[in-house]
């Protein structure tokens, strides 16, 4: 009789062994058997993600390691990984913490790897960044390998250089198109009325409003969200619309809040202002408050921008400040979203009011232009100045010493100057001065002053918008 040798396995070695796994060294994860490395390369493995919220990092990471080892078998090892994750494809090498790691060991006389390996071009770069970084890893014998060349990079032939460039402009299309739909469908949330996510407004908190429109979501128990009046904020809100109808100055609500200790919106909500240090009103805050419209019950989006520049050198890239856009290009909701904290009425005239402070004599001045005027010989902001009881604004150049180059004081009154700037716009003859001054800050312009003549400089909208 035949004997059979029987080998007693324990766990799910059974299991394993009969599908042809193997257990990895002391982590008891299996995976497939692969071929024996034939090459002696080490690769160092870089990856990234761009969220971490809407992403599971551990996912992404697996897959393009997969590709990756896929790339390098029978070539070599892969001996480092590198990973970031909530990272964007248009950050730096040196501004992703990772990347930044990987770059730092390049330099190191003992470095673990010989090249490195993504498992995507758009993962690991975006626009020109591999061709400025492949002098620096030549310059430390280092190579680049790409799925998409089927091997490593070499820049020296017609067809990598084609390729790369190519996968450069390709993810950056990507990057437009995804940012266009992106505000596509913000659009249309906002037109529906929608809640388009991120903290509830100062005065305002989240409550569900109903199932979510999407079948499967609702099949998971997901409902949308709509705001509704803090009972502990919303008053604050509307006391602050009513004492600055009223003529109180952004300074005083200011210091009445702070001397009542009014909590401000950090105070109120730390958990979601951790970013805040101060737990102070201030006039920046109480300003925000009073110019978001969506206290008047209207979903309103696009209300800033920030400049997007995709064509630039990485290196030469500036990081842009958020601007605000004008009222007519906001976009509005169909029919109002949630309940009201201000009256439509009572928000326009808030944001009509300037700052007039009383003088010595309890007189107080306004000056309609302010902010808008520059002088057309030195470029400065003209300054307001008030002259036999009447508005005018002058400009005495004060950029350095004065000398006989040096223009004469321009000092032009209120009421001539808006005459003149009507005429430059084309409005009736007997538009208000309010009218003009509104279409002005409306379309955000500003008023180049000439002895005899003004100019109207548009602001400048970048290329693509």
């Amino acid at each position: 009789m035949r004997k059979v040798a029987v080998v007693v396995l324990s766990g799910r070695d059974v299991l394993t062994d009969w599908m042809g796994l193997r257990a990895e060294d002391g982590t008891g994860a299996c995976r497939a058997l692969r071929p024996a490395v034939v090459g002696d390369l080490r690769f160092a493995f870089y990856g990234r993600t761009s969220t971490t919220e809407h992403q599971d990092s551990a996912t992404s990471r697996a897959w393009q390691l997969e590709v990756a080892q896929e790339l390098v078998a029978g070539h070599g090892t892969i001996t480092a990984t590198f990973f970031d994750a909530g990272r964007s494809r248009r950050d730096r090498w040196r501004d992703r913490p990772q990347a930044a790691e990987l770059l730092a060991a390049l330099r190191e006389p003992n470095r673990t790897f010989d090249a490195i390996v993504v498992g995507e071009y758009e993962r690991g770069f975006a626009g020109d960044q591999l061709e400025r970084l492949l002098a620096l890893f030549r310059r430390h014998g280092v190579q680049v390998w790409l799925p998409e060349a089927g091997g490593p990079v070499d820049l020296d032939t017609p067809e990598h250089r084609a390729l790369v460039r190519m996968l450069g402009a390709q993810s950056l299309r990507e990057v437009v198109r995804a940012r266009h739909r992106a505000m596509a469908a913000m659009r249309a949330l906002t037109e529906q009325g929608r809640y388009l996510g991120g903290r509830a407004p100062y005065g305002y908190r989240l409550v569900e409003a109903g199932p979510h429109p999407h079948p499967a979501g609702a099949r998971r128990g997901r409902s949308i969200v709509q705001l509704e009046p803090d009972p502990d904020t919303a008053p604050t809100v509307r006391w602050l619309f009513a004492e600055r109808l009223a003529g109180r100055s952004i300074e005083h609500l200011v210091e009445t809040l702070n001397q009542r200790r009014t909590p401000c919106p950090a105070e109120h909500d730390p958990a979601r202002n951790t970013h805040r240090t101060r737990r102070r009103w201030t006039v920046e805050t109480v300003t925000t408050i009073l110019r978001n419209p969506r206290y008047t019950g209207w979903q309103v989006w696009n209300r800033q921008t920030v400049d997007h520049d995709h064509h630039s050198p990485t290196d030469q890239r500036r990081h842009r400040m958020t601007k605000h856009k004008p009222a007519h290009q906001w976009v509005l909701s169909h029919q109002r979203a949630h309940t009201a904290l201000v009256s439509e009425h009572d928000f326009v005239a808030v944001q009509r009011i300037r700052a007039q402070r009383p003088n010595q004599h309890g007189e107080r001045r306004e000056y309609l232009l302010a902010g808008l005027l520059r002088c057309g010989a030195c470029g400065q902001r003209m300054e307001s100045r008030w002259t036999h009881g009447r508005p005018g604004y002058r400009c005495r150049h004060h950029r350095g010493p004065r000398t006989e180059a040096t223009p004469p004081t321009l000092y032009l009154r209120e009421k001539q100057l808006i005459t003149k700037i009507g005429h430059a716009l084309h409005l009736p003859a007997a538009a208000s001065p309010r009218l003009v001054v509104d279409t002005l800050r409306t379309d955000r312009a500003v008023i180049i002053c000439h002895a005899d003549r003004v100019v109207i400089d548009e602001p400048r909208v970048p290329a693509g918008r």
